[in-house]
Order: structure tokens, then C-alpha cells, then sequence
């Protein structure tokens, strides 16, 4: 069992390892601390599970964790971030991933998240399965949710203010692509402005 866990913060890199040296101390456990480097790591020995941040200093989780599930559709991703569970668990498991915890739970919860992916099954916290819940029974879709994953990091870059020249930088595209990204997300919004995305994202908790 080959593991990357991919977060920018060495503590929590370092508790995750314990856990899992704990759990399944056979398992060989590698380290990224950005996208970048999660990708060569899977270039070079693919994983059969990937603990994955949100946010990464490259590029969103969900982006990563969209491609990742494209490349391997067999693979293993559960997501640990600091952010909100229902702000994004749901487009998280709408895109392949086994499970979705707050960073903030309890090591022995966490632990059991991790045994149970490990194990083949899915992680699903009580807060994330009352939304689910609420979305089986009537619940509607936010705008956004609509958004492919590189149409929602753009979206979140623009929220943060960040121009189209340095969010192509940030994400490895040309200004060209990007602005074309922002017509498609002012248009599926039905929004008009950088100032309207901007209060869409604040408004719906985007960004931090």
C-alpha cells in the first residue's frame, strides 16, 4: 500500500503519519507539499490512496482531486482540510473522493476516517450527511456548484481580487484561458462584474 499524504503543513504531515504508522504500519508513506509535487509523486510510483488538502499553495484540492479521480479512477482520496465540511464535502464526494474531515476533529475520528478508506469504504461525517440528506430530499443546487473544477478555482482567484495575468501565473495558463474561464463563470452566475464575483464569493464563504 503506496499513501502520499499532501499538505502544506509539516505538523500536520508529521500527525498523519503517525496515524497511519499506527494503523497500517506496512504502508509506504510519502510527503508533497503542493500539487506539483503530488503529481510527480504519482508519476513516479502511483498511490492507491491520497490524503489531500484543500489548499494547497498551487492549486485548489478540487482541482487536484478532479484530476487525480481522472487518472485513476480506482484511487483513494480522502480530503483533510481546514475548511468548513459543508462549504465544500459535497463537491468533494461529487468528484470521486472517499471522504471529506474537518481538520479540527478529534485524532481518534480522524484515525477512523482513515481506517475505513483504507478498508475500501467512504467517510461521511454527520454534518456532511445531513446535507446530503437535505439535498435528497428537495435541495438545491448553489450556482457554483455547477462550475467545473478549474472554473471554481478561477472563480475563487477572482474573488480574492487577483488579476487574470497572476491567476494564469498561479495556475500554469495563459491570460487568455483565464479570461475565457471568467466569461464562463460570469455567464453560468449570471453575474456581470469582478465586483459581483467577488460578493458572490464573500457571500457564500469561498474564500478565506
Amino acid at each position: 500500500m503506496n499513501i502520499i499524504l499532501c499538505d502544506d503543513h509539516p505538523l500536520i504531515r508529521r500527525s498523519l503519519r503517525e496515524l497511519l504508522q499506527e494503523i497500517r504500519p506496512d504502508a509506504a508513506l510519502r510527503e508533497a507539499t503542493s500539487a506539483a509535487e503530488l503529481f510527480q509523486l504519482q508519476r513516479e510510483q502511483p498511490a492507491q490512496m491520497v490524503v489531500l488538502d484543500l489548499s494547497l499553495p498551487d492549486r485548489h484540492g478540487l482541482e487536484c482531486l478532479s484530476e487525480l479521480r481522472q487518472r485513476d479512477p480506482t484511487l483513494k482520496v480522502l480530503i483533510l482540510s481546514m475548511h468548513n465540511e459543508e462549504r465544500f464535502a459535497l463537491r468533494a464526494l461529487e468528484l470521486g473522493a472517499s471522504g471529506y474531515l474537518g481538520k479540527h476533529r478529534a485524532p481518534a475520528e480522524i484515525a477512523g476516517a482513515l481506517q475505513r478508506v483504507l478498508n475500501g469504504g467512504r467517510y461521511i461525517d454527520p454534518e456532511t450527511a445531513e446535507a446530503l440528506a437535505r439535498r435528497a430530499f428537495g435541495g438545491t443546487k448553489l450556482p457554483h456548484e455547477a462550475l467545473s473544477p478549474r472554473e471554481f478555482s478561477v472563480l475563487r482567484e477572482l474573488g480574492r481580487g487577483r488579476s487574470p495575468a497572476t491567476i494564469a501565473e498561479q495556475l500554469f495558463l495563459s491570460a487568455k484561458t483565464v479570461s475565457t474561464y471568467r466569461s464562463r463563470v460570469l455567464n453560468k452566475l449570471a453575474l456581470k462584474t469582478n465586483a459581483d464575483l467577488v460578493r458572490y464569493c464573500l457571500s457564500h464563504a469561498l474564500i478565506d
